[in-house]
């Protein structure tokens, strides 16, 4: 079985950050492992609180992971201020982490920010470590520093991002109101459109994190980067096509669907 490792923030209620790496990892038929940077207290409503964990137990976390077990790919989440990005991108060049997937975390659905401003410049340096970033739409505006309005922005986007050093660009469509076309700009320049359904649910807590997990999960199965996005794409479209309510606010997606589906269960 393939291992793949997630370091993202933890998520009280599961839906979010490492809980639906974790979930969307095992739904790919791969061993997920984590790395916690973070503790976020949020429910269905939003994000109330974070508390960093410190730069060591960090460290050390990923440190004896590898010095343990072989890591086929790594999927990086919420990393909240410049010290932690630094710490994780030393240790993941020391390691010589491979199949590395960047989900830039800035900004939860609630408006909380989970990336401290002056950490940007950081996570900037720390995107050369990536095989594959794949940011939405307000995430490739921040980074990039213009104004996503269309596809033409977004392909633009994702060649200035490209010259920070990062292999691949995925920018995630989500977020316009005319299509949710996703745009991939490769490593070799080729540019490659995954046109998407907007499906009628609010409930789309963790599509972020859990699109990055599956495209990592695909990746440490051998899968190109073009055919992992596809797979991924394919994914989460079904997951949120089968999203539910849980709590008052905005539910999670359906990551097992498969499984309730065969196991007969009501999750609706």
């Amino acid at each position: 079985m393939k291992k793949v490792l997630t370091i993202a923030g933890s998520d009280s209620c599961g839906g979010a950050g490492i809980q639906a790496d974790l979930k969307a990892m095992s739904a790919q038929g791969v061993y997920g492992m984590s790395v916690i940077t973070a503790i976020t207290a949020q429910n269905s409503m939003g994000v109330f609180a974070v508390e960093e964990l410190s730069k060591g137990i960090i460290e050390k976390q990923i440190e004896v992971v590898y010095e343990d077990i072989d890591v086929d790919a790594v999927k990086v989440g919420m990393l909240s201020s410049a010290e932690i990005i630094d710490t994780v991108s030393e240790t993941l060049k020391r390691v010589k982490a491979k199949n590395i997937v960047i989900d830039p975390v800035m900004i939860s659905k609630s408006g909380y920010y989970l990336l401290k401003e002056d950490a940007i410049e950081s996570l900037k340096r720390f995107i050369v470590c990536g095989k594959i970033i794949t940011p939405n739409i307000p995430e490739a505006e921040a980074i990039s520093k213009i104004e996503i309005k269309n596809e033409e922005d977004m392909i633009e986007a994702a060649k200035i991002i490209k010259k920070l050093g990062v292999k691949n660009v995925l920018v995630k469509g989500g977020h316009r109101e005319d299509n949710c076309t996703d745009i991939l700009l490769t490593e070799t320049n080729e540019i490659i459109k995954y046109p998407g359904v907007r499906f009628e649910t609010k409930n789309t807590h963790g599509t972020g994190c859990t699109l990055s997990s599956a495209i990592a999960s695909y990746l440490a199965k051998g899968d190109s980067v073009e055919e992992a996005v596809k797979k991924g794409k394919e994914y989460i479209s079904k997951a949120i096509e089968n999203s539910f309510q849980i709590g008052n606010g905005v539910g999670p997606i359906g990551h097992f669907i498969e499984i309730y589906n065969r196991a007969g269960i009501d999750y609706k």
